[in-house]
């Protein structure tokens, strides 16, 4: 059974946080808000909860996992990218999307693509993300929050607890949020930059 934080969406209750990331570290699988619907995360060196999201999601090996990131600091370290990748990165984040990067020694196999090597990376707008971001002190292994067969992200977290309260070890109540998922730029080639996935973010400036 699952526990069940109410968390204020605006000023985040930083003893509630604390817990959080205590469930994370102890190999706890997360259910939290982003700015982009709701999300399920993990330490990203942790192979069974990550393990526990696949099942989850019933993902195939192609899929690509995304790093929660607090700001672009952490860009370089898991992530190979050039100058004028990281400009047009600084002047769109945070907000919501995920950029695809090929990525570097220090992200864990299991989190590559498997044929691709590539890795997500996520700079979110949502105050209670960044909360547990600060609080964990490095990058948070995410994937968006949707249910085998369905087309959009999870919003409503009653919804989620009913589905998923004896599957992820905490639920993060952040509010009724929206159901598109994060708009996704691949990046990996820097002369043929594209939309893999149309979502909330304004693709525009990607284009």
């Amino acid at each position: 059974m699952s526990q069940f934080f109410y968390v204020h969406p605006d000023n985040p209750q930083t003893r509630l946080m604390h817990q959080a990331v205590d469930i994370i570290n102890r190999g706890g699988v997360i259910v939290y808000p982003t700015d982009s619907g709701y999300a399920l995360g993990c330490h990203t060196g942790d192979k069974q909860a990550l393990e526990r999201i696949c099942k989850i999601r019933q993902f195939t090996k192609e899929h690509n996992f995304t790093l929660m990131c607090r700001d672009l600091s952490e860009l370089s370290i898991y992530a190979r990218v050039d100058n004028a990748a990281y400009r047009l990165l600084k002047h769109n984040t945070p907000g919501a999307y995920t950029f695809i990067f090929k990525g570097t020694k220090e992200v864990p196999k299991r989190l590559l693509n498997a044929k691709k090597k590539t890795i997500g990376i996520r700079v979110p707008n949502n105050p209670i993300t960044l909360a547990l971001l600060e609080e964990l002190g490095e990058p948070l292994m995410s994937t968006t929050l949707i249910m085998p067969g369905a087309e959009s992200a999870e919003s409503d977290p009653d919804t989620i607890r009913d589905c998923l309260e004896k599957q992820v070890d905490l639920i993060i109540h952040g509010g009724y949020l929206g159901e598109l998922p994060t708009t996704v730029v691949d990046m990996t080639d820097e002369d043929d930059i594209r939309i893999a996935r149309y979502g909330v973010g304004d693709p525009a400036p990607f284009e």
